[in-house]
């Protein structure tokens, strides 16, 4: 199951270095802000990737949950914390959210035995 975040981290950062090659000046700011968005200021890191991975399961984004669940796991995350999280999106975003919860919690099973 580890190859499942190998895999995703693996097709991310071959895409985003093609994406960012082509020198698409809109492309490029829409990626910087991101990166910006997520950093520290008023919330913290850890608060910012959780509300990252809440409105992605909401959206039902499986790549922007895989995201959100590492950056959240590396940033000191628990899984009560992540599942407390996942279960508002859920409550949110309805029961059409539940099979993204599926996929999201074997990804985190996969980051656990990553370690």
């Amino acid at each position: 199951m580890a190859d499942l975040v190998q895999e995703f981290n693996d097709y991310r950062s071959k895409m985003n270095e093609k994406l960012l090659a082509d020198n698409n000046l809109v492309i490029k700011r829409i990626f910087n802000l991101d990166t910006n968005a997520y950093a520290e200021g008023a919330l913290d890191v850890k608060t910012k990737e959780l509300l990252g991975l809440v409105a992605s399961a909401v959206l039902r984004c499986d790549d922007c949950i895989k995201y959100h669940l590492e950056t959240s796991y590396k940033h000191g995350v628990t899984k009560e914390e992540m599942m407390e999280s996942m279960g508002i999106a859920t409550l949110v975003g309805g029961t059409i959210v539940i099979p993204h919860l599926r996929r999201a919690y074997e990804f985190w099973e996969a980051l656990e035995e990553n370690k």
